[in-house]
């Protein structure tokens, strides 16, 4: 029997130019009928995360949040999964600048841009707004990141850049960090400082 894992795969397939023929068909078998493009991984943390801490399976409610590789994928995944293609309704979260990128992907496929949500910079920078530097820097010092910030912010390229520019910037220093802290910040967060655009997405599904 299919998951949403193995949709996923289907279509991650069926966009590189492989058959849509398992897409359709796990689709089908899931019941899917939502389809949340998010640029990248760490994206899909977070609303998989926030997701789950307001008891949540997004995946039994027939909704699919995928990861792209990039806001430039935007309009091949539109078109595949929304009315030209799967029928399913798209809903998505991106970074200021490449609110573009999606306005002419869902615009092409023919897809309400209402189910479009937009970071203020990006997800990174909600997220450090939301909890402050103090905070996520007790978090980091749980981890086992604290010396690896400490000598971070330490480098002259850090000097004249605020706290949260410079907390933004650790986030993304190494493979693997953006998408754990993506996770750990966001189930960090209280019910009154969840940032706008995931509380806004989230009530759309």
């Amino acid at each position: 029997m299919a998951d949403m894992g193995a949709f996923r795969d289907a279509v991650t397939g069926w966009a590189a130019g492989g058959s849509a023929e398992s897409a359709a068909e796990s689709a089908r078998e899931l019941e899917v009928r939502t389809a949340v493009l998010l640029e990248g991984p760490s994206d899909v943390a977070a609303v998989e995360t926030l997701a789950a801490r307001r008891g949540r399976d997004l995946a039994s409610e027939g909704v699919c949040v995928l990861a792209m590789g990039g806001a430039m994928s935007i309009g091949r995944y539109a078109d595949l999964l929304g009315p030209p293609g799967l029928g399913l309704r798209l809903v998505g979260l991106c970074d200021e600048a490449e609110k573009p990128f999606y306005d002419r992907g869902f615009d092409r496929a023919h897809a309400s841009r209402a189910g479009l949500f937009v970071c203020t910079a990006d997800l990174e920078d909600e997220l450090v707004r939301a909890l402050g530097v103090p905070r996520i820097e007790e978090i980091v010092r749980t981890e086992g990141d604290l010396r690896a910030w400490q000598t971070f912010v330490r480098q002259p390229a850090q000097q004249d850049r605020l706290p949260a520019q410079r907390m933004r910037r650790f986030l993304g220093t190494r493979k693997g960090r953006k998408i754990r802290y993506a996770h750990l910040l966001t189930d960090a967060l209280t019910p009154t400082r969840v940032p706008a655009p995931l509380t806004a997405l989230l009530a759309s599904l």
